[in-house]
Formats: C-alpha cells, structure tokens, sequence
C-alpha cells in the first residue's frame, strides 16, 4: 500500500510541478515525512523530481534560454551542494518559515505593485540560482525561489517550463550525489517502487502539458504567482 500511496502522490505532484515549474518537493516531501526519515524523504523525491525534469525537457522542447540555464544552474548547484551538506547539520524550522515569509511577501507586493519586474539581467539570474540551489539542498524545495527570478524574465510559458526543467536537472543531479556521499540509502521496497514511480511522473507531467496548453500566456505569470503564494503560508504556517 505504501508504494501505491506514493505512486498517486507522485501523479499529483508531477502534474503541479509540470504547469509551474516547481511544486513536487512542495507537496511530497510533508507528506512521506509522516513515515519516513528526512535524509531517505530527500532522496527519494530527489530522484521522482530528477524524473520530472527530464519529462519538462522533453514534453516543452520548443526552446531554452541557454543563458539563464548555465547562469542559474551553475550558481545552483554549487550552492545545492553547499544546503545538501548543511542538511545534516542544522534544524530546518527556521529557514523554512524565513522562506514562506519571503515568498508570501514577494506575492502580496506584486498584486499591490502588478508592474513591478525583478531586474533581468545575470546578477539576478545568479542569485536566483544561488538561492534556490541551498534552500533545495537544505530542505528539498528549492523551486519556488527559482520561480521567483524566472518569473521577472516574462518567458513564454513552454520555454518557462524546459528552462526551469534544465536547471533543475544539473541541481537535482548534485543533490541526489550529495545525499549518496552522505550514506543515505533507500529500503529495497522503495528502489523496487521505481518501476511505478517513474511511470507515474510522466503521466503526471502529460497531463500537466495539456492543462498548461489552456492557459493563456497573458494569465501564467498569475497562477505562478498564486502557487508561490500557497507554498510560501505552507512554509510559514506548518514548517517541516
């Protein structure tokens, strides 16, 4: 029963980190928590995650912007690998709630202020990558942040999504060897579980393009919005 949890939840969590870019960890990591240690919870939404990336590559091909995926994911993984080690080092309830707080802020600013754009330029991409990077290696869920600077480059949502999905593949690839490095190992039952799991990622993410190909451009940066603002009072509220 265990694997077919995951498997549903794994359906889900593709389908809502396809459509904004991020979202998986958001909503996996809480949930196998209730039963499973932190360090194996990480590793094993790492590689769902690690999954999912290359499905966004893959189903949103109509273009990257090179630039912004060398600039972020350079800078990220670097500091994902930094957060990975971290992990194992420090509580977690703080920053978290430091990131909820930001992200509930940054959103409420830009309903009040809807012409406000963060820079673009490659300061931004590179402390966006920065950023993003350690708080996904300390607690998993780096995407939003990463959302949040890609957001100000007004993108069009299928080169929003594969450029996302390409960064996040070089900082998940750094995690996933971090948490190797650091001994953490899954129960044979979990590794067997990948035949369903990774299956399910892609079905999620299928059925993500078909929603995303809905949604006018005009309205993306919206629901981007709106899902930073429910991650951020998640993070705030009820911190790991």
């Amino acid at each position: 029963m265990e694997i077919l949890y995951i498997t549903l939840l794994t359906i889900l969590a593709g389908g809502i980190g396809t459509i904004t870019g991020f979202g998986t960890s958001t909503v996996m990591v809480p949930v196998l928590l209730l039963f499973m240690p932190l360090p194996q919870t990480l590793l094993l939404v790492r590689v769902i995650h690690w999954f999912g990336d290359i499905w966004k590559v893959l189903l949103f091909k109509k273009g990257f912007n090179w630039k912004l995926i060398l600039t972020f994911g350079i800078a990220g993984i670097v500091a994902s690998y930094l957060g990975a080690n971290v992990v194992f080092k420090v509580s977690e309830k703080l920053l978290s709630q430091i990131l909820g707080g930001f992200l509930v802020a940054y959103v409420i600013f830009l309903f009040l202020k809807p012409s406000f754009r963060i820079p673009k330029n490659s300061a931004t991409a590179l402390s966006g990558g920065a950023l993003s990077g350690f708080f996904a290696g300390i607690f998993g869920v780096g995407g939003a942040v990463r959302g949040v600077f890609l957001s100000a480059f007004d993108l069009p949502k299928a080169v929003y999504i594969s450029t996302a999905g390409a960064i996040a593949l070089f900082i998940d690839t750094t995690r996933i060897a971090a948490y190797l490095l650091n001994d953490v190992v899954l129960k044979d039952a979990l590794l067997w579980g990948f035949l369903l799991f990774i299956p399910a990622s892609l079905l999620g993410a299928k059925i993500a393009k078909k929603v995303v190909d809905r949604i006018p451009q005009k309205q993306f940066r919206v629901v981007i919005a709106l899902f930073l603002l429910a991650v951020g009072l998640k993070f705030l509220i009820l911190p790991n």
